[in-house]
């Protein structure tokens, strides 16, 4: 019977944040990914952007100075998924996910938790090289690239730790 009160419980927050995203204009609070966005943006002072054919966030300031988020549990990698080997074209459209930004973050969270171990920041014509790298040595037109945080202590810079879990 506790198990059943338990998710009951969770379907009533899970509609409290719905309602409470539709009043700032969001209108799936349970998109992919969405709710670590929320979760990197607030720490990093950034303006969320919920659109999912657009950056993921940008500059409160700037709406023009945009940024990427990847994300991964201790040990993972962040992906960005459906990246285009080939046809040209359609390479160019994947890579603009990268290129369209000012920088690109990776945000570290403790398993089992929405607790930020570490968010590191990566510059676009890193992260655009290491992408292309990866592409090209795939033998799929579509795949993920995936960034370590090893890769990201090594090409980036930690702009954010947590505290320890």
């Amino acid at each position: 019977m506790k198990k059943n009160r338990v998710i009951k419980a969770i379907v009533q927050l899970v509609a409290q944040a719905q309602e409470l995203a539709l009043s700032i204009g969001i209108p799936n609070i349970l998109q992919p990914g969405l709710v670590k966005e929320m979760i990197i943006a607030n720490i990093l002072g950034h303006e969320l952007i919920h659109s999912k054919r657009d950056a993921d966030a940008c500059d409160p300031d700037n709406p023009d100075i945009k940024y990427e988020y990847l994300s991964c549990y201790v040990g993972g990698s962040g992906q960005l998924d459906r990246m285009f080997k080939e046809p040209k074209d359609k390479r160019n459209e994947s890579l603009s996910r990268i290129t369209r930004n000012q920088a690109i973050y990776l945000a570290i969270f403790y398993k089992n938790s929405l607790d930020v171990k570490a968010i590191y920041e990566i510059q676009p014509k890193v992260l655009l090289k290491e992408t292309e790298r990866q592409l090209d040595r795939s033998s799929n037109a579509i795949s993920h690239v995936g960034f370590s945080e090893n890769w990201a202590k090594e090409h980036g810079t930690v702009v954010y730790t947590g505290e320890k879990k």
